[in-house]
């Protein structure tokens, strides 16, 4: 199943793109109102999600890199184990493995994740995320989805 790879790989790349392009238009806390319920906003995030530990005074940084590299190699040795017919089990971890992977090259290049999308109700705002956070949380949401479907008997050869 690391065929899905492809899409862990098409992940990062768009997630790296869209953080570069924000990164070199905008100026940090800038807003771009794009519809009166989201906008581009410019945001440095040293924490998790949510800003989580944002501010714990830099140990996080490495905290979060070896997390992302642990659960990264985990991920990638459970897609390669995966029977071949639970494609959208592997859909879901290769969406995981490519959000741990975009976020964790900030990590690792700017000591910060790059945010940028801001979804929000009057002064009420979502916390500000980016293609990374939204992989993986589409990838986490297939695998509930997925953890609810009835397990079939494998079929016989």
């Amino acid at each position: 199943m690391l065929i899905w790879l492809w899409l862990s790989a098409f992940v990062i790349v768009v997630d790296q793109i869209t953080k570069r392009v924000v990164d070199t238009s905008m100026q940090l806390h800038q807003s771009i109102e794009l519809a009166p319920f989201f906008q581009l906003t410019y945001l440095r995030n040293q924490g998790a999600a949510f800003s989580f530990l944002s501010g714990a005074g830099g140990w996080q940084r490495w905290f979060f890199i070896i997390l992302a590299v642990v659960a990264s190699a985990f991920i990638t040795v459970w897609l390669r184990k995966l029977d071949p017919r639970q494609h959208r089990e592997a859909m879901a971890w290769a969406l995981v493995l490519g959000g741990a992977l975009g976020n964790l090259i900030d990590r690792i290049l700017y000591g910060y994740v790059i945010d940028f999308l801001d979804v929000y109700y009057g002064d009420w705002h979502w916390p500000a995320f980016n293609v990374a956070d939204s992989a993986i949380t589409v990838g986490v949401a297939l695998l509930l989805l997925d953890s609810f479907k009835p397990n079939r008997p494998p079929e016989s050869a």
